[in-house]
């Protein structure tokens, strides 16, 4: 089964040096709950990873990827 994984956005983040993922909620208009359910590798919606994208200037291959169970 495929799943979501937002390990290219934390690689991004220290590239970055953007120290704390918290900082993403200022950045790109996200909620605590939203950067939360990242954390965990659940799913959201389409139009926060485009906020993230924009407030990054990254692609979505820098934020998310698909990945094997």
């Amino acid at each position: 089964m495929k799943k979501i994984s937002y390990r290219p956005l934390w690689k991004t983040l220290i590239d970055r040096d953007i120290k704390r993922r918290t900082d993403l909620i200022s950045l790109a208009g996200i909620s605590s709950g939203t950067l939360a359910k990242m954390s965990k590798d659940q799913e959201v919606s389409m139009t926060v990873l485009v906020k993230i994208c924009n407030a990054l200037n990254v692609e979505l291959s820098e934020v998310a990827e698909i990945t094997e169970d």
